[in-house]
């Protein structure tokens, strides 16, 4: 158990670096593909570099936070073969680190960074306007059916292959 929450944290630390590289380095509005629809109708794509060599920092970073995530998921899967894991303590070990990103994702991307430190907004200022006035994210709806429905499925049919094997 206490492997599967250090790999929770493992993986919301990998996604942070992700947005963070991607964000504030890269700023390449094809990376957005996540954000609010209402987002990417108004970022203006960005031809100029941040500064000297950030976009090349922030590849570096995409690369590393991939590579944490990948890792993360082969550790998980690995440590349930070691220690010969039924598909209710696989189920378990996916349905806990997912929901522990999902948790995350909603209450540090969407409402800190998002709403009340307005992060996303210093970097892309034009957000400013659709994003002002608003309590909390914008896709409530589509970060509860993930939570509630997508990701147990997932951590299912993941549960059920690992136990194949």
């Amino acid at each position: 158990m206490l492997l599967t929450i250090f790999l929770a944290i493992v993986i919301c630390a990998a996604v942070t670096i992700m947005m963070l590289a991607a964000v504030a380095f890269i700023q390449d509005k094809k990376m957005f593909s996540s954000a609010p629809k209402e987002f990417r109708d108004v970022i203006e794509p960005r031809d100029e570099e941040l500064f000297y060599g950030a976009r090349v920092i922030g590849w570096i970073l995409m690369l590393f936070s991939f590579l944490m995530l990948a890792g993360s998921v082969v550790i998980a899967i690995w440590d349930g073969f070691r220690s010969a894991y039924t598909f209710w303590q696989f189920f378990l070990r996916f349905v806990l680190i997912l929901t522990i990103y999902k948790l995350y994702d909603m209450i540090f991307f969407d409402y800190f960074l998002l709403m009340k430190y307005h992060f996303f907004q210093f970097y892309f200022p034009e957000i400013r306007n659709v994003s002002h006035g608003r309590k909390y994210g914008f896709n409530i709806k589509s970060q509860l059916l993930k939570l509630l429905i997508v990701f147990p499925a997932i951590s299912a049919l993941a549960a059920w292959i690992c136990t194949i094997f």
